[in-house]
């Protein structure tokens, strides 16, 4: 009955808004993080945390035809270097690459680049298995194709497409019952940056896109976080800054699990990452990879960022 469904949605988001208030004040959300501060936040639960890293190339709605697609993974595969593989029990430390392709050049990019370790993902799925959903696409779909990864919650996919915590916490669960690894994406608009609330903003969406997700199924839980306002924009999120961010987030994690969760969970900085920025930001401690846009459609510019400079 409605009443029902209404008292259960009411229960929901009391446990939902309980969890976080017990997630901020344990994580101290409230003492924002002034824009140009230093990592002072740097969380102390993630100092000997050891996680592979991970860089993921989404190609959103690009290149244009399959011949494009086809020349775009021909060019990358000849640039991995030496310490790139894919996730493997035996090699903690090398770098796991993940490409994004549209849906129609997912089959024809795996092709190119399997045999090199390079894993695939899918840009998006819908949280039913099948029906009635025109233009939509299951996560069995993609992963009969071999995808290993989804994406969940972009921002474009917030915003272009109103994609809510509602939905993404559905297709999220959806991937993990299926087998497969979603990358989370979160992060704070210009307005809410302004603002001074990228904490609570940040906060509320892992609380919310993550209810109902057990403390093993976070291990294969990857976290991107992009501050909206950076992406394709020209403001820059200083690398200081988005280690503090992330480092804030283990402490999310911390709250809503455990130290280990915070600990092993792998987070990717996403805000136009540049062969010019990625050193630096894989150089601090909470960073442990980046999800690409635009450069990843530039295989010289994506085989740099995969092979960044260790500082």
């Amino acid at each position: 009955s409605s009443y029902t469904s209404a008292f259960k949605q009411t229960f929901i988001t009391m446990k939902l808004s309980t969890a976080l208030l017990l997630t901020l004040s344990s994580a101290d959300a409230f003492s924002v993080l002034p824009q140009n501060s230093p990592s002072s936040m740097r969380s102390p639960i993630s100092l000997e945390a050891a996680r592979q890293p991970i860089m993921a190339g989404n190609w959103k709605m690009n290149p244009a035809t399959v011949d494009d697609a086809v020349q775009l993974a021909s060019g990358l595969s000849s640039l991995l270097g030496e310490e790139t593989c894919p996730m493997d029990e035996e090699n903690d430390f090398c770098t796991e690459v993940v490409l994004f392709p549209p849906y129609p050049f997912i089959s024809n990019v795996k092709d190119i680049v399997d045999d090199i370790g390079i894993t695939l993902g899918a840009q998006s799925i819908y949280f039913e298995e099948k029906g009635a959903y025109t233009g939509s696409v299951s996560v069995s779909m993609v992963k009969s194709l071999g995808c290993q990864y989804i994406l969940c919650g972009h921002s474009e996919r917030r915003t272009l497409f109103n994609d809510g915590d509602g939905d993404i916490n559905l297709k999220l669960k959806k991937v993990l019952d299926a087998g497969l690894k979603p990358i989370l994406c979160i992060g704070e608009t210009k307005e809410e940056f302004d603002l001074n609330i990228r904490n609570e903003v940040c906060a509320m969406q892992l609380s919310k896109d993550l209810f109902g997700v057990s403390k093993e199924e976070m291990k294969s839980v990857v976290l991107a976080y992009e501050p909206v306002w950076a992406i394709g924009t020209g403001l820059v999120c200083g690398s200081e800054d988005a280690n503090a961010v992330h480092a804030f987030l283990r402490t999310v994690l911390s709250g809503l699990y455990d130290e280990t969760v915070a600990e092993e969970t792998r987070i990717q900085y996403g805000g136009s990452v540049t062969p010019d920025s990625v050193d630096e930001l894989m150089s601090q401690p909470d960073i442990d990879g980046c999800l690409v846009g635009g450069a990843s459609l530039v295989a010289e510019k994506f085989g740099r960022i995969i092979n960044y400079v260790k500082k």
